[in-house]
């Protein structure tokens, strides 16, 4: 969390303070089993420690898309209780250790440190473009170009956590996961999978993201990152 929040604002010492007081009650969770729910209201909100999460929507014919993956750092269920009820599910793709955060705790943080607050509504705001981007995928992108883009995002966000570079991290997703998100069949997902692997640009098998020719999948991929916001602090 302080890596991330700290592309956005250089933060003091005693914001420091604030954010590591907010890191008090630890929670974990297995795989699996939602600790948001669909629906739910006077919850929580939780930053992820370690593992992955995703964030989903269920339909009622009982189909699924995932709207989103948490990685470390990341906050889940924020914008549920400010909204005090949550407007989607998330569950851990692995086991996860998250920070439980009371919104009393959280208010009483943003009141203390506004920058702090002004650093969480930037990262806000970026998951809020990364969603943008996702629907752009989902309705203009064909398949390939749509599975490259999304394994470039994810190097992105793993990069400023220490979890990834352009010769690729470490991945627990699975191809039904994958088609989840992008909105294909695992089948198809497979097959674009596979493609790119033989055309020599990225390989994605026991639990790795391998960039073969990182360049050229960014150029296939049109893969443009500036809506990630990733340049260095704004606020000093």
């Amino acid at each position: 969390m302080i890596r991330k929040l700290g592309t956005f604002v250089a933060l003091s010492p005693a914001e420091l303070r604030v954010l590591d007081g907010l890191h008090q009650r630890r929670r974990f969770f297995v795989a699996g089993r939602d600790l948001v729910h669909q629906g739910q209201s006077d919850q929580a909100a939780y930053i992820l420690v370690s593992g992955w999460a995703c964030s989903y929507k269920l339909l009622q014919d009982g189909q699924r898309q995932i709207v989103d993956f948490q990685i470390p750092g990341d906050f889940l269920g924020l914008r549920s209780v400010l909204l005090q009820i949550s407007d989607h599910s998330v569950e851990p793709v692995t086991d996860i250790e998250v920070t439980e955060i009371q919104v009393k705790d959280l208010l009483g943080a943003f009141s203390k440190t506004p920058r702090l607050a002004a650093a969480v509504l930037w990262a806000a705001s970026r998951d809020e473009a990364m969603v943008v981007e996702h629907l752009v995928g989902i309705g203009r992108r064909d398949a390939a170009e749509r599975v490259a883009h999304f394994l470039l995002e994810l190097e992105a966000r793993l990069s400023l956590v220490g979890m990834g570079d352009k010769a690729g991290y470490d991945c627990p997703l699975s191809q039904y996961l994958l088609a989840d998100a992008l909105g294909l069949s695992a089948v198809h997902v497979n097959r674009v999978l596979r493609q790119l692997r033989e055309a020599g640009m990225v390989t994605f098998r026991d639990g790795a993201v391998i960039f073969t020719d990182y360049d050229r999948l960014v150029e296939f991929a049109s893969f443009e990152p500036t809506y990630l916001d990733q340049l260095g602090p704004l606020l000093p």
